[in-house]
């Protein structure tokens, strides 16, 4: 049986490629937004700890509604499914607190510049902890990672060592969250996936901020937030923010879904350029000539380095259905 050549073809299909452009739009502008208003807020409430459990809460919030209304319906999880997906989630949480941390602390690009060396801690634990052999193309790509970050380290204005040492932390917190993700590998889709990885690092987050901060928040922290911007502003600036933040997060995930790991990597580094290219726009950051070079030669070797690796990835894709 064969199909007629004037066959209708469906919207999705015809118009695939507007669809994934519009899906990458949406994961950019998203996230541009919660850079924006996440510094905003830390700058007349410099609370990470706090922030991080309203980022949270908001997420876990919007998916047990969307559960009740069945978009998308619940997928049933059990004490085996549990044990593999705690440890997503409290790297999830470590990696998510230690981030709004630096934050709080340091420029917006800054975090960015240094959350670039991700992909050498990545790296580093294939090899060193899961045995994997990384190839020298590899760790050579990674080289101007390395000297891009410690170039824009060196000279940068808004530099301390809790805004550095975080954004180091989130890293390694977000390595070992791919490394326990591969193990905790099921059929569930990545909605209901995220969303319970979601519920876990709330959870997690919930004790550290009580401790490190309630204290604060209950003597001046609230009140001196509401007496600077208002109730109204405060409470819906905390609200947006944790929606922006999930439905990012959430975009992310299905457009990656959507392309080939070459245009998965191209992505993000795209993604991390525009962010800390509008944060230096709307905060007006001032950065030295060494950090604005370090920053561009460090994006450069993520660069490089997510090509090399979707191409590796791409050949063993092949060469598994060959």
């Amino acid at each position: 049986m064969f199909l007629r050549s004037d066959a209708p073809v469906s919207l999705t299909v015809k118009y695939s490629a507007l669809i994934t452009g519009s899906f990458f739009f949406l994961w950019y502008f998203l996230n541009v937004i919660f850079n924006i208003l996440n510094k905003k807020i830390y700058n007349y409430f410099p609370y990470p700890y706090f922030v991080s459990v309203v980022h949270l809460f908001v997420g876990v919030v919007y998916c047990l509604v969307s559960w009740a209304v069945g978009l998308p319906k619940r997928a049933p999880i059990d004490s085996n499914i549990l044990k593999l997906l705690v440890p997503v989630g409290i790297c999830h949480a470590i990696g998510h607190v230690t981030s709004n941390v630096s934050f709080a602390a340091v420029a917006v690009s800054f975090t960015h510049t240094v959350k670039a060396l991700e992909p050498f801690f990545n790296a580093a634990a294939s090899q060193f902890i899961l045995g994997q052999q990384i190839p020298l193309t590899l760790w050579l790509s990674l080289a101007p990672v390395v000297i891009g970050v410690s170039m824009a380290s060196l000279t940068e204005l808004s530099f301390n060592w809790t805004g550095f040492i975080s954004a180091m932390i989130s890293n390694i917190s977000f390595t070992y969250r791919s490394i326990y993700s591969k193990k905790a590998m099921t059929d569930m889709d990545s909605t209901n996936l995220y969303a319970y990885i979601s519920i876990i690092a709330l959870f997690v987050c919930i004790p550290p901020a009580i401790l490190f901060e309630g204290p604060q928040l209950i003597q001046h922290g609230f009140g001196d937030a509401i007496t600077k911007v208002g109730l109204t502003k405060f409470i819906t600036d905390l609200f947006w923010v944790g929606m922006f933040y999930h439905l990012y997060n959430q975009v992310a995930t299905n457009t990656l879904e959507r392309v080939a790991p070459l245009t998965h990597a191209v992505g993000n580094v795209l993604k991390r350029v525009f962010v800390i290219g509008f944060s230096i726009i709307v905060f007006g950051n001032k950065i030295s000539t060494q950090t604005g070079i370090g920053t561009c030669i460090a994006i450069a070797g993520v660069a490089i380095y997510s090509f090399i690796k979707a191409q590796m990835e791409e050949e063993k894709r092949k060469a598994k259905t060959a």
